[in-house]
């Protein structure tokens, strides 16, 4: 088994997992459902074709800059210009970056990393208007999971890094069959395991997710921000 590291950074990004009608959620992190919708974009399949392969696939993210949430009261009519469509509430992540990592047979990951290199059909972060920075796939590593996702570089933007002076505590979420039964601390179940993309029956499944932390260290520890001491200031008085 191996595992295929992603950094998913952009200017916005949007996970769903309960949005519907007028209010269009965002999940805090990449869902289960969103990467692997992205990896069978990246090697040519539409959305009626099987997916059970990557089905197979453990996944996991690590939360390197969590970003905020900011919300876009969307409005939107029929190509005539004629007929006004429903108004909806659109939440997004704005400015996050995620290490994102799936583990499985080696041969399923050097196609898939391969794929994202050369994708069929454009590539993004949950929903169309949320394209990618590049380059998405850091590669392959040789270690399980959660050990990869516990020993990878941070990949936050280096201001980011700066202001947090060294170091960092991000969240890592895990599919729970993917971490040592010892090392299990608490889960919970999402609704993001995609057994259908077909939009005439889409299909989806609950998985158990482990929730852990790891401190990530600072790869530019002598950068300096004049402005970090003045905003902390700000945010205690």
């Amino acid at each position: 088994m191996s595992v295929l590291l992603l950094r998913l950074a952009g200017p916005m990004q949007a996970w769903g997992v309960t949005s519907r009608f007028t209010v269009r959620d965002t999940e805090p992190a990449p869902t289960k459902s969103g990467v692997i919708g992205m990896l069978a974009a990246a090697v040519g399949r539409r959305r009626t074709d099987p997916i059970e392969d990557l089905l197979s696939l453990s996944f996991g993210v690590r939360k390197d800059q969590p970003g905020s949430v900011i919300r876009d009261f969307h409005t939107a009519r029929t190509l005539d210009g004629k007929t006004p469509m429903p108004l909806s509430n659109r939440y997004y992540i704005a400015d996050a970056v995620f290490l994102a990592g799936i583990e499985g047979d080696h041969s399923l990951l050097e196609g898939l990393n391969e794929a994202l290199r050369r994708p069929v059909f454009p590539l993004y972060l949950g929903r169309r208007s949320c394209p990618p920075t590049q380059p998405v796939s850091l590669g392959l590593r040789p270690a399980p999971l959660l050990a990869a996702l516990q020993d990878e570089p941070w990949q936050a933007s280096q201001w980011f890094q700066t202001r947090r002076h060294g170091a960092f505590k991000a969240e890592v979420l895990i599919d729970q069959d993917a971490v040592p039964v010892t090392e299990r601390r608490s889960a919970y179940a999402s609704r993001d395991v995609p057994h259908s993309f077909d939009p005439r029956r889409r299909d989806y499944g609950f998985r158990q997710v482990e929730r852990q932390w790891v401190e990530v260290g600072n790869a530019h520890p002598d950068s300096h921000d004049p402005m970090a001491e003045l905003e902390e200031a700000q945010e205690c008085s």
